[in-house]
């Protein structure tokens, strides 16, 4: 699904947002670390704030990353997980990809479950 240009994007260090809906279905969108490995886009962070409320609640989540030119955009079904080999998981690719998180008890991790990519040119296998 990605090329090794879009690969070499998402191992340097950008931010990327979320964007997920509400209760309200108003679009929530906050600046997050993301890492992507086998399909799967992580998102680490504290149990029960918004964000992760909102992805349990409507299942779906889309990131976008973006620096200058280059972008990339994920969406798909998202699940909140908070057993300890996904969020161990999640916390070595982020540690691999940004710096190594803090410690945190209630740490969980969003999991989306990638269905569609967006990018700029070459992001995507099969871009032309």
């Amino acid at each position: 699904m990605l090329t090794e240009a879009a690969r070499a994007f998402l191992a340097e260090y950008h931010l990327a947002t979320l964007s997920t809906l509400d209760r309200a279905g108003r679009i929530h969108s906050v600046p997050v670390g993301i890492t992507y490995r086998d399909g799967i886009v992580r998102v680490i962070g504290s149990r029960g704030s918004q964000k992760f409320l909102n992805a349990e609640r409507s299942g779906r989540a889309s990131v976008n990353t973006v620096d200058g030119r280059r972008w990339i955009s994920f969406e798909g079904p998202a699940r909140v997980r908070s057993d300890a080999e996904s969020v161990a998981l999640a916390v070595e690719l982020y540690a691999a990809r940004y710096r190594q998180p803090r410690p945190n008890p209630e740490r969980v991790v969003l999991e989306l479950q990638v269905e569609r990519v967006l990018g700029s040119a070459g992001m995507r296998a099969g871009d032309g």
